[in-house]
């Protein structure tokens, strides 16, 4: 039976209410965490180059420090939860970053904030990928009941995640009026209270969601991951999705800075991108649901080359007026989550189908790890070529050409290499 006859219509968030009160701790972490983070992490250039008077290159430094720390060990972070359990590094990731953050509160010098900012980014790689395995966990479980599909969880999730982001930076802003020091330590107090939840009500060791592997040694789990190569494939094909919405980073505050002279508008196209996301995840991910795995992830990747094309309509050149190129970039910015809600639910799903529903939290934090080194070998790229641009050796479309064709080379791959092998989800209506 195929998944559309076991869960017809499209109760998906109706039934959130009904889930076990672990899966809901789990939601809530979602938001807490992105509430403490960006309560913080947007504000924290401005307290190192204004209150700490340090210089754009060692700023520069901190921030691709604190994503290398974060990014680059998801993968050591999730084998360390298949290893020796959820609980026990979930709550160490969240004492870490109560650690992190207080010390970035308190630094005064370079190498404590060096110190702070590491702490932080790895806490993430220690917490996230034991929460996205234990979600794939339950999700799994709720699907075989009959209460809602794996992919329905993964798309509340995306959607907590969203609420975080449109909190925190409000939080935050609002603090700016005090000390740098209280806004980080009011996100320690976040994350302690989250600390306290996670200890009273996750799973303790024992459970089916968190016990460690006793028959697994590290080298068992790393191996399990790197010998799986339809895993490690598909996470470099669905990667490009991360590298494209990574350039959301440095492609829209460039555009905005060269095509109208100002970035005051750059904070609210991503609260606009987060209320999408907000509203739009449920209706999307019950079209994936109709459509099935193989050409959600494919379409949702067609998508994102899309969105990079639009502004080259619409014009990317101070030439073109400033309600033209704005209207030219919302549509990007709304077609390239578009393509993201429609693909990375079933994407994750398949992950965990991929590494044969055992050793996720490695297998999560692997793509994770991809994704970050693809996506910063990408924004070098891009940078590289608006210096080619600047100096009149490429055209000002370059760039956007340039990832459009990275994407789209990898949803034809992921197309042609899925149909082949059958990888993707059997259980799907492809």
């Amino acid at each position: 039976m195929v998944l559309s006859e076991r869960f017809p219509g499209n109760k998906t968030f109706a039934k959130v209410r009904v889930l076990p009160p672990v899966v809901k701790l789990l939601l809530l972490s979602m938001v807490l965490f992105n509430i403490g983070f960006y309560l913080v992490v947007p504000f924290l250039a401005v307290h190192l180059s204004e209150d700490l008077g340090f210089a754009a290159w060692i700023v520069g430094l901190v921030l691709g420090l604190r994503m290398f720390s974060q990014q680059g060990m998801f993968f050591i972070g999730g084998s360390l939860a298949d290893r020796f359990g959820k609980r026990p590094i979930i709550l160490l990731g969240i004492a870490v970053r109560v650690v992190g953050f207080l010390m970035l509160g308190l630094a005064e010098s370079m190498a404590a904030v060096i110190v702070g900012v590491l702490l932080v980014g790895f806490a993430a790689a220690l917490f996230a990928p034991a929460v996205e395995s234990a979600n794939a966990e339950y999700g799994r479980e709720l699907e075989t009941s009959g209460v809602m599909r794996r992919t329905d969880l993964f798309a509340v999730e995306q959607m907590c995640s969203r609420l975080g982001t449109v909190i925190g930076p409000a939080l935050g802003a609002a603090l700016l009026m005090f000390p740098f020091s209280w806004t980080a330590s009011s996100a320690a107090l976040l994350f302690a209270i989250m600390w306290v939840g996670f200890f009273i009500w996750f799973p303790r060791p024992g459970d089916a969601h968190d016990g460690p592997v006793s028959t697994y040694t590290l080298r068992d789990v790393w191996r399990s991951v790197l010998t799986n190569n339809n895993f490690l494939l598909f996470a470099t094909l669905c990667s490009f999705q991360l590298v494209a919405y990574s350039q959301l980073y440095l492609m829209l505050p460039e555009q905005l800075e060269r095509g109208i002279g100002s970035q005051s508008a750059l904070g609210w196209f991503y609260v606009g991108a987060a209320v999408l996301v907000i509203v739009g995840q449920g209706p999307t991910v019950a079209v994936a649901h109709r459509i099935g795995h193989r050409r959600a992830i494919t379409f949702g990747l067609v998508l994102i080359s899309v969105s990079f094309l639009v502004p080259l309509v619409t014009g990317v050149d101070s030439a073109v007026s400033a309600s033209t190129q704005i209207v030219g970039l919302a549509v990007w910015i709304g077609l390239l989550h578009l393509g993201q809600m429609l693909m990375v639910p079933p994407m994750r799903d398949t992950i965990a189908i991929l590494g044969r529903e055992s050793n996720l939290g490695a297998h999560f934090g692997m793509l994770n790890t991809i994704g970050g080194l693809l996506a910063l070998l990408g924004t070098v790229g891009v940078g590289f070529v608006y210096d080619l641009v600047d100096n009149g050796h490429a055209a000002p479309a370059s760039p956007w050409v340039i990832v459009s064709v990275c994407v789209a080379v990898s949803a034809v791959v992921l197309w042609v290499w899925s149909g082949r092998t059958k990888v993707i989800d059997p259980r799907s209506s492809d």
